[in-house]
């Protein structure tokens, strides 16, 4: 089974960067896993207040050991609206 995290995120005005750069703690942090096969946090082309989100983990449970054991910053303070969705896929 492979679960994907895929969506947006709206950030308030002007902090888009700030985000990116809090951000990066959890995404080498997840990279550094053999459960995580990809996990990235990229700027909107047409959207400067909005990121998109995208992580493929290898099962649910490594998702949530992740979740639970992750960097804990104030980065979801830079966020006015979210629409992150996770699937499972049976591969």
């Amino acid at each position: 089974m492979t679960i994907i995290v895929a969506g947006k995120l709206i950030l308030k005005e002007g902090t888009r960067d700030a985000f990116i750069n809090a951000s990066r703690k959890a995404i080498l942090q997840a990279r550094m896993l053999d459960a995580c096969e990809d996990f990235s946090v990229s700027p909107d082309a047409l959207d400067e207040n909005r990121v998109n989100i995208f992580e493929k983990w290898i099962s649910q449970g490594s998702l949530t050991e992740f979740r639970q054991s992750g960097p804990n910053n104030d980065s979801f303070s830079f966020v006015e609206y979210f629409d992150v969705h996770e699937y499972e896929l049976n591969t």
